[in-house]
């Protein structure tokens, strides 16, 4: 059983994806917190001292002292939440694109010769031109 379950994980990528979720979760919380403790507190004292985390419409006031039972849309934590994401996919897109240059190499390009006739780039081993159709002179 022990070795069953060693073999799926080597050989499959589900070791990849379980550090991918961890790490994923490490960096969803310190983007959680750049956002709530850095980028957010400097945008609330520019508009006027507002604190997103407590902007909220109160649609029934909390009963007996208790602020449990408040029921309020609370769109500041919304838009908190939307900076947050914004700033995931960022980054995520980021390190996607700077893999996907080192994964994806440029073919390169394949030799040609110029058609004396129409001045095309050709096949270097072509007796017709593509282009003109004119016979090319043996190499």
């Amino acid at each position: 059983m022990v070795g069953g379950f060693r073999k799926f994980l080597t050989r499959s990528n589900a070791l990849a994806l379980a550090i991918g979720v961890i790490i994923g979760g490490a960096l969803g919380a310190v983007v959680n917190s750049l956002v709530n403790d850095i980028i957010m507190p400097p945008i609330g004292y520019a508009l006027g001292g507002v604190d997103f985390a407590s902007l909220k419409i109160v649609l029934e006031p909390a009963t007996g002292g208790d602020p449990a039972t408040e029921v309020a849309i609370r769109y500041g934590l919304f838009i908190n939440t939307l900076i947050v994401f914004v700033i995931v996919a960022l980054v995520v897109y980021l390190i996607a694109m700077m893999f996907a240059k080192d994964m994806v190499a440029e073919p390169e390009p394949e030799p040609t010769k110029t058609c004396p006739f129409c001045q095309e780039g050709i096949n270097p081993a072509a007796t017709r031109c593509k282009f003109c159709g004119s016979e090319q002179p043996a190499a």
